[in-house]
């Protein structure tokens, strides 16, 4: 059976998966924006502090996707939460880095400017260096997007859906049609989050 007679046999199931794979990647990425941009905020308003902050994010990021994910099922169990909490981990750390760096490089003289017309630290925040560095913290979150993407093929290991599953049970089955129904998809779903992250990305510079 060939690539497409298996996606016009198959589509329904490939919409699912491709659904489920998306979904498991915003609720991710959504509790990493949560949790992150504060660690953020964190970090550049408190250096040492925020060393070890970023020394923790970056050494969940190091660990092996799958190892990761194994420790977090003796604590979360088989399934979706499981896999939604290691991708949270995983979009970590770009997301804090980058506000971080964002906050960091607002210009000294609007700071200043905002002091002058009597603004308190937190309307200087909320107000001026948090909207100036967006261009930055959207970096931070297409970099976790498409690292999300790939880790969430990794799924089905731990009782997940997703494209994965179709990756899996290709490989399982010695099936090359569906390899590729599921990682081109995966594929194409990290290539059009880059592109319409990065435009976004631009608009807001």
């Amino acid at each position: 059976m060939n690539i497409i007679e298996y996606i016009q046999n198959n589509w329904l199931l490939l919409l699912e998966l491709t659904g489920g794979h998306i979904l498991m990647v915003v609720c991710g990425l959504a509790l990493a924006l949560a949790v992150g941009v504060p660690l953020g905020m964190v970090c550049a308003r408190n250096e040492k502090l925020g060393s070890w902050i970023l020394a923790g994010a970056n050494i969940i990021q190091v660990l092996p996707s799958l190892a990761l994910l194994a420790l977090l099922m003796l604590v979360f169990g088989l399934g979706f939460k499981t896999v939604v909490v290691g991708l949270f981990l995983y979009s970590l750390l770009p997301i804090i880095r980058n506000t971080a760096v964002g906050l960091q490089q607002v210009d000294k003289s609007i700071m200043e400017a905002g002091k002058g017309v009597g603004m308190s630290p937190l309307q200087m925040l909320l107000k001026v260096q948090f909207p100036l560095s967006l261009p930055f913290l959207m970096a931070g979150l297409r970099v976790a997007a498409v690292i999300a993407i790939g880790v969430a093929t990794i799924a089905p290991l731990i009782g997940g859906e997703g494209l994965g599953r179709e990756i899996y049970a290709g490989i399982n089955y010695r099936n090359d049609t569906r390899i590729i129904a599921g990682a081109v998809p995966a594929a194409l779903l990290a290539i059009l989050a880059d592109f319409f992250l990065g435009r976004l990305q631009k608009k807001l510079k």
